[in-house]
């Protein structure tokens, strides 16, 4: 079971790697909301978006000769561009496995950041194929995008500073599909306020972990196309961790279509001139469209990467 002392232990760890994002009050969601709506702004970081957090945990708590012998991932592309850039920092070598539905823009980052990058089938799950592979023919460790104790603590730092820079929130909305990002917020945050509300936002297509909930097991769904690229990825029939997490930590789960994560992305351009990943806007997306249950509630939204093509951005907010 991951403790809160395991996500204090990944703050202090993490700290000379990643650093803290804005906190960012936004007064019309607060409007739409009747309370107060404020923006983690995960896309600040260096490789535009959260992962770095879990992969510095997990590559930090590395012994010195596995990170010697380099480290592998498998990933629909900000976890992929986290191991590289964390790898590099440390000067450790790092190969990633993606599907050929990673969008190109996030592959050309991967190997931007340092990453050697190796393309291989469809999905998330192929990928992984791959990855491991590589782990048995060289010896490198897997950095599992979501469903491993160190990358979970690492993400759940995000609910460590939510609580330092805003004590009254009531209710966090956090894109949700592997379940290493929520499962580590819900965590930091209940483990203090037992009482706040935790709602996850994934897309209607392929909702994976929605799916593996109410199935009562971990199921493996065909991926569609969707602008919450981000989201897509089973969550592992042999899911250790985060399948039970969100089962026990999560209030509720909201699944979006494709219009209302677009109108997302237009509006965190139109409002605050930032790109937002379709992954991303979600819950602004469940807000704007009055679905997301969180009425007159201090609320934390996390807006969890940047990483989009842009020339797919400009189409979809029709700049």
């Amino acid at each position: 079971m991951i403790a809160i002392q395991d996500v204090w232990k990944a703050k202090k760890r993490i700290a000379p790697v990643v650093g803290r994002t804005p906190l960012l009050h936004c007064p019309a969601l607060s409007e739409q909301a009747k309370g107060s709506v404020y923006l983690k702004l995960e896309s600040m970081h260096a490789i535009g978006a959260f992962k770095i957090r879990g992969a510095a945990n997990k590559i930090l708590s590395l012994a010195k000769d596995e990170q010697k012998r380099g480290v592998t991932t498998y990933s629909t592309g900000n976890h992929g561009l986290a191991v590289a850039y964390v790898a590099k920092q440390i000067g450790t070598k790092a190969v990633i496995c993606v599907s050929r539905r990673v969008p190109k823009a996030k592959a050309d980052a991967i190997r931007k950041f340092g990453g050697k990058l190796e393309i291989y089938g469809d999905s998330q799950d192929e990928a992984g194929q791959r990855c491991f592979e590589l782990q048995r023919k060289y010896g490198m460790t897997v950095i599992e995008p979501f469903d491993d104790p160190e990358v979970i603590a690492g993400q759940g730092t995000i609910g460590l500073e939510l609580l330092e820079e805003q004590p009254d929130i009531d209710a966090a909305v956090v894109p949700l599909s592997g379940g290493g990002l929520i499962s580590g917020i819900a965590l930091a945050l209940k483990a203090n306020r037992p009482d706040m509300k935790v709602i996850g936002v994934s897309m209607e297509r392929s909702a994976a972990m929605f799916e593996s909930q109410k199935a009562g097991r971990p199921i493996e769904l065909q991926e569609s196309d969707t602008l919450a690229d981000s989201l897509l990825g089973g969550i592992g029939l042999e899911n250790r961790h985060t399948f039970e997490m969100v089962k026990r930590y999560v209030d509720e789960t909201i699944l979006v279509n494709e219009t209302m994560i677009a109108d997302g992305m237009t509006f965190m351009m139109d409002e605050h001139r930032l790109v937002t990943e379709g992954a991303a806007a979600v819950g602004v997306g469940a807000l704007l469209h009055n679905i997301l249950p969180v009425s007159g509630n201090n609320t934390a939204m996390i807006i969890s990467g940047k990483n989009v093509d842009l020339s797919a951005f400009y189409k979809v907010v029709k700049v």
